[in-house]
Parts: structure tokens; C-alpha cells; sequence
């Protein structure tokens, strides 16, 4: 199976991630101000904008797929935009720094590196409910000499820096005393990992799904390491800054919406995987095993999904992972803009 094998564009987020990594980057500008002190236009109910930015990635959107949110828009007068698909979530959240996006969802992990690369554009407006870990992994062909998770040692790991994959690999590697440091990092986009696996470029991939799906059924390989107990936060909707803070009404719609048609994706994963086929080209049984590990539900941002989001962060920190400890706080709204874009719906 050939696939073409392209060389990953060197955007301004990943080379802070690729010199983080290196130990070579110092940041010496702080976050300025905390995002916890909201004016009354922040908080007043109500929109300014007529266009909605929304952002999708290579792996597909339920709430694209099912146009949910466009009959809602356009009773209110806004037009939808999608925008994308992006590889991953730390070029994701590039273009919502750059202002080209307005809402996107990623994991845990992107958030923290653009906070701490210097970030203040982009702040989180929701959770995501977790799955059981079993769409992601840490990959070697079945007939690998590599046998368990510290054989990876020394060598050439292929994965999305700033990604869950990421913080999978890098807390898989503490269980077994090793670190990144430990191993040969080949930082790709999670398409440009999953091929160069296949070609035999990289001994070892991170990935997930439908990547991971669609290898399982292309060749023999063995998930040395799953997310089970690793990637439990289940991930978050981030939004820009300005947009939310000025259009309270428009997220809250959004957020209601993309947990309705995520309540239902959830229930029904064989309709999922008819509806994502003809935009991702993989074949429906492939799409619906996807379906069934995945979760697509929204939660609450409360302060204790904040508060396990921070030990992510730190653990990164004390790993010597990202260049600086960060408050994951002050990329947050106020807890008035909190409850004006937090639909009753969510838990």
C-alpha cells in the first residue's frame, strides 16, 4: 500500500513545540492579564458578528457532517463558515490565534503548548466528554521485535507534537521510567505519521482514529499502549477571544446544538459512520468502529475539569516539555461569560 508521503509545513505553533522539545526556546513575554475580569459586554447576552467561523479537522466533524447549527444561524442572521480541515489541533488553534476561526474542538494538549508559547487569543468555552481511550495508541507492526513499551527506546516515534498524542506517549513513557527524551521524535501531522509508519519511515506511530481504524484493517500491527487512563479529559471546545466575549447568544447556540447531534451520534454509530463516509472516503465499517470508541457529548467547564486540565499542564512543565509553568485558568471566561455561552443542557 504506497501512500504519498509529504513533508510537514513548519507553521509558527509547531516550531515552538519542535524547540520546547529541544530545551532551545525561551519565552520572555508572560500572558498579560487574566481573562477572569469581564466587562458587562462580555457578559450581556446578544451578538455582533452576521459570520460564524467554525473550524473542522482532517478526522471529520459531526456537527459539519449533520449541518446542525446552519437552520439555527440563519434564523438569527449569521452566515456559517466552515474552515478548514486542519491536521491537527495546535494548527487549529494557529488560525484561531491568527483570527480565521471563531470555535473548534481539539484535546487537552494544544491549548496548554499555545498557552504557553504565548497564546492569549484563544480561550476555552466547554469540555468534551471522554471515551475509554480505545481510538487512540502507541503502534508497532505486528511482527515488530519490539515486544513492550520500553523497547521503543532509541527509537524513531512518529507523532503530532502538541497533540493527544503527545501526552499519551509521554505519559505511557513514565509508567515505564523512560521520556521523551529517551526516544527519536519525528514530529508529523497525524496523516504524515500514519503514512510514514506504513511505508516503514518510523519504526513507532501515535496516533488515533480513523486513522488508527483504517491502519488495523490495512496491516497486522500491535497497540503496544491505548489512552485507557491516560487521555480522560475527553478534549474541549476553545473559541477566540473577542468573538466570544461579543457573541454570548451565537456560542451558546453552537454548544447546545453540537451536544444535541452529539447526544445522538453517540446512540447511533452505524448512522454516524454512513454520514462521515462520503466526506472522509473510508469504508463504513472502519468508520462505525470509530464511532463506537468515540464520544461526542459536550460537559460543563467547571472547576474541576479545569483543575485536572492543569495537572496535564503541569505534568508538561515538570517534564520539561514546555518552557514554563502556566495558569489554566487565565484562559478561561469569568464565570458570568461562563453561564451566558453554557447551554442549560450540559452537565
Amino acid at each position: 500500500m504506497k501512500i504519498p508521503f509529504l513533508p510537514q509545513r513548519r507553521t509558527v505553533l509547531n516550531r515552538f513545540v519542535q524547540y520546547s522539545l529541544l530545551g532551545l526556546f525561551t519565552l520572555s513575554t508572560p500572558l498579560t492579564g487574566s481573562l477572569l475580569q469581564t466587562s458587562q459586554a462580555q457578559t450581556k447576552s446578544g451578538f455582533s458578528s452576521k459570520v460564524i467561523n467554525l473550524a473542522y479537522q482532517t478526522s471529520g466533524d459531526i456537527v459539519k457532517v449533520k449541518k446542525v447549527v446552519e437552520p439555527r444561524f440563519k434564523e438569527l442572521g449569521v452566515t456559517v463558515n466552515w474552515v478548514g480541515p486542519f491536521p491537527a489541533g495546535p494548527q487549529l488553534i494557529e488560525a484561531m490565534n491568527a483570527g480565521k476561526v471563531d470555535i473548534g474542538t481539539v484535546g487537552e494538549t494544544p491549548p496548554i503548548f499555545s498557552q504557553a508559547a504565548g497564546v492569549t487569543e484563544v480561550i476555552y468555552i466547554s469540555g468534551r466528554v471522554p471515551s475509554k481511550g480505545l481510538g487512540q495508541g502507541i503502534i508497532v507492526r505486528a511482527n515488530s521485535p519490539i515486544r513492550k513499551l520500553a523497547d521503543i527506546k532509541g527509537k524513531k516515534v512518529a507523532f503530532q507534537r502538541g497533540s493527544n498524542a503527545h501526552y499519551l506517549l509521554a505519559k505511557a513513557l513514565t509508567e515505564v521510567g523512560l521520556k521523551i527524551s529517551d526516544i527519536q521524535v519525528v514530529g508529523l501531522t497525524p496523516s504524515e505519521a500514519r503514512d510514514a509508519f506504513i511505508q516503514n519511515k518510523v519504526e513507532v506511530w501515535v496516533g488515533g482514529d480513523p486513522f488508527l481504524a483504517l491502519v488495523e484493517k490495512t496491516i497486522p500491527i500491535r497497540n503496544l499502549r491505548n489512552a485507557s487512563g491516560i487521555n480522560t479529559l475527553g478534549g474541549f471546545y476553545l473559541g477566540r477571544k473577542e468573538f466570544i466575549t461579543k457573541n454570548s447568544e451565537l456560542v451558546r447556540v453552537f454548544l447546545e446544538e453540537a451536544d444535541k447531534v452529539g447526544e445522538w451520534a453517540d446512540k447511533n454509530p452505524k448512522e454516524v459512520a454512513q454520514a462521515f463516509a462520503p466526506e472522509l472516503k473510508i469504508d463504513v465499517d472502519v468508520l462505525e468502529k470509530v464511532s463506537r470508541r468515540t464520544t461526542r457529548r459536550l460537559r460543563r467547564l467547571t472547576p474541576a475539569i479545569i483543575a485536572e486540565q492543569q495537572k496535564v499542564a503541569d505534568f508538561y512543565f515538570e517534564e520539561k516539555i514546555i518552557p514554563r509553568k502556566i495558569n489554566v485558568k487565565d484562559a478561561t471566561p469569568s464565570p458570568q461569560l461562563t453561564e451566558a455561552i453554557t447551554p442549560k443542557r450540559l452537565k
